[in-house]
C-alpha cells in the first residue's frame, strides 16, 4: 500500500477567499487549450479574426460550466434537486459532470460558429485535441481533493483516502489522469496534422474517451446516490458508451461526405 500524500486542497487563504488546487487546475486547462488552439490556427494558416479565439473561449467556458452543473443535476441526482431546487446554484457544494460539460460546450460551440459563419467541425477539431489537458488536470484536482476515488482493492499501489474510509482503494483519479489526459492528448496531438476530413478528430475523441472512461469506471467507486444502474454498470459507463456510439456515427458520416 502507498501512503496518500494528503496535499492541502487550499493553496493559500486571503481572508475569506481561498485559492484551491482544483480551481487552479481548471485555469491551467483552459489556458493551455487557449494557447494551443491559437498555435494550431497559426500553423494551419487559418484566416480567423483577431478576437476569434477570445470570443470562442468565452462561449466554450460558459457552456462547459453551465453544462457540467446541469449535467450533474440531471444525470446524477435529479430527485434531490427537485426537492431542493435552490441547491442547483450551490456549486460550492460540488457536483460537476464531464458529459454535461461536453454537451454544454458543443451547444456553445455551435452557437458561436453559426454567429461567426465558420465551419463548426473545423473549429471543434482545433479545440478537441487540447481537451485532454484539462481533463487530466481535473483528475489531479480530484486526487488532491480526495474525491472520486476508486473501489476497495488489495493492489500494492492502493491508498487509503481521508474521505473514503479505512480501507485501501484504487487511486482511480491517477488512472484517469494518465489514460484520459496524457494518453488521449498524445494520440490526438499526433494525428492532428494527418489531413483528416473535419470532424474526424472530434469523432476520435468521442470514441477514445468513451472507451477509456468506460473501462476505468470498473475501478472507480460508483456515486453513492446512484450506485449501479444497469447490472454492473454505472451512470458514467452508460454515458460513455453513448459517446462511443455517437463518435462512431459521426466518423461514418464525416468520412462519407
Amino acid at each position: 500500500m502507498i501512503p496518500y500524500p494528503n496535499i492541502d486542497p487550499v493553496i493559500i487563504r486571503i481572508g475569506p477567499l481561498a485559492v484551491r488546487w482544483y480551481g487552479v487546475m481548471y485555469l491551467l486547462g483552459f489556458t493551455s487549450s487557449f494557447f494551443l488552439v491559437r498555435r494550431q490556427i497559426k500553423e494551419k494558416g487559418l484566416k480567423f479574426g483577431r478576437d476569434f479565439v477570445d470570443s470562442l473561449f468565452s462561449y466554450l467556458i460558459l457552456g462547459l460550466l453551465l453544462g457540467a452543473r446541469l449535467g450533474y443535476v440531471v444525470f446524477y441526482d435529479l430527485p434531490e434537486y427537485i426537492r431542493n431546487p435552490l441547491e442547483i446554484f450551490a456549486i460550492w457544494h460540488g457536483g460537476m459532470s464531464f458529459h454535461g460539460g461536453l454537451i454544454g460546450s458543443i451547444i456553445a460551440g455551435v452557437l458561436f460558429c453559426r454567429r461567426s459563419k465558420v465551419d463548426f467541425w473545423q473549429v471543434s477539431d482545433l479545440v478537441i485535441v487540447t481537451a485532454p489537458i484539462g481533463l487530466g488536470l481535473g483528475r489531479l484536482g480530484n486526487f488532491i481533493n480526495s474525491e472520486l476515488y476508486g473501489r476497495v482493492t488489495d493492489v500494492p499501489w492502493a491508498m487509503v483516502f481521508p474521505s473514503g474510509g479505512p480501507l485501501p482503494r484504487h487511486p482511480s483519479q491517477l488512472y484517469e489522469f494518465f489514460l484520459e489526459g496524457v494518453t488521449l492528448f498524445t494520440i490526438l496531438w499526433i494525428f492532428k496534422n494527418k489531413g483528416f476530413r473535419s470532424g474526424v478528430l472530434t469523432s476520435m475523441f468521442l470514441i477514445l474517451y468513451g472507451m477509456f472512461r468506460f473501462t476505468l469506471e470498473f475501478f472507480r467507486e460508483p456515486d453513492v446516490q446512484l450506485g449501479y444502474i444497469f447490472g454492473p454498470f454505472t451512470m458514467g459507463q452508460v454515458l460513455s458508451a453513448s459517446m462511443v456510439v455517437a463518435g462512431v456515427l459521426l466518423l461514418v458520416i464525416r468520412k462519407n461526405r
